[in-house]
């Protein structure tokens, strides 16, 4: 896996589109190594200085790109994912939400097969405040520091990660995994992946009711980090069997329901919050 760190260049498939061409020159304003752009039938266009490319495998020839946001409809995102893959791309997040579910799990397979990072879909991205974004984080937002976010919502992820800054609380890493059904890439591999050799002061999960994601995360991550974990978990009030928001965030039985959820968080070491505003207190008082 590229070290995302140092040498990410990324290439948006979908750019000539108006949410990958904006979210373009938000990430190279952000201070991303944004190499260049992916659109069919567009190629040899330039996108406010941005070179436009017929297929992904011209801009990893031309730019050595290894990573790849996906902008591009639900419809075609298994075919743009399979051309990055196969192409090289090592990291690929894909932001297009409601993407069908076999194509979805076609996708993750692949990625799993080839060793590739596929984060989303519905993902909002990854940022390193020190000067890498992919993805449709608001720039404003971050503050450089040495606290890691792992979330399943977007926005719940903007709140937060804008609770802690206005708290003076700086983040190293903010991954959001994607609230579709099927996503390519868990918390718990996220933060093997990314995470382990960083050594965060604090870790914060960001998770929803349904599904064990958090649980199965916490337990991996303390094979290694012996550092305070912050959770908030959205949908306190919701009732079993009903969907909220996210395709993922519904209750199935007991074991994924929020008092289990937290029972089973706190009874690992985790401090969850009941509400948005302690994080950044909690995350103060446990690494500051």
């Amino acid at each position: 896996m590229i070290d995302i760190w140092k040498d990410a260049k990324v290439i948006v498939q979908g750019i000539t589109g108006h949410q990958g061409g904006r979210h373009a020159l938000e990430m190279r304003s952000f201070g991303t190594n944004v190499v260049g752009g992916v659109t069919p039938g567009k190629g040899g266009q330039l996108m406010s200085g941005i070179p436009v490319f017929e297929t992904v495998r011209e801009v990893v020839r031309k730019f050595h790109a290894n990573s790849s946001a996906i902008f591009v409809p639900a419809e075609h995102c298994l075919e743009a994912a399979m051309e990055s893959m196969e192409a090289g791309i090592e990291l690929l997040v894909v932001v297009t939400e409601h993407v069908p579910i076999h194509d979805a799990m076609k996708m993750r397979g692949r990625a799993d097969t080839l060793g590739i990072t596929l984060i989303g879909p519905n993902s909002p991205g990854l940022a390193i405040p020190t000067g890498l974004k992919i993805g449709i984080m608001p720039n404003h937002i971050f503050k450089k520091g040495n606290v890691a976010v792992l979330s399943r919502s977007g926005t719940l992820t903007y709140e937060i990660v804008n609770g802690l800054t206005s708290a003076g609380i700086g983040q190293s890493l903010v991954v959001g995994i994607g609230g579709d059904q099927v996503v390519g890439s868990s918390m718990a591999s996220i933060a093997n992946g990314m995470l382990r050799k960083e050594r965060p002061d604090c870790i914060v999960l960001i998770g929803e009711i349904g599904g064990l994601e958090e649980q199965l995360a916490t337990e991996t991550i303390k094979g290694w980090y012996d550092g305070p974990i912050v959770a908030y978990i959205a949908g306190r009030t919701a009732p079993p069997g009903k969907r909220m928001g996210h395709a993922g965030a519904i209750i199935g039985d007991s074991s994924e329901s929020y008092p289990k959820k937290v029972s089973s968080l706190s009874d690992l070491g985790v401090h969850v919050c009941d509400h948005l505003y302690d994080v950044p207190v909690f995350v103060k008082k446990a690494s500051y």
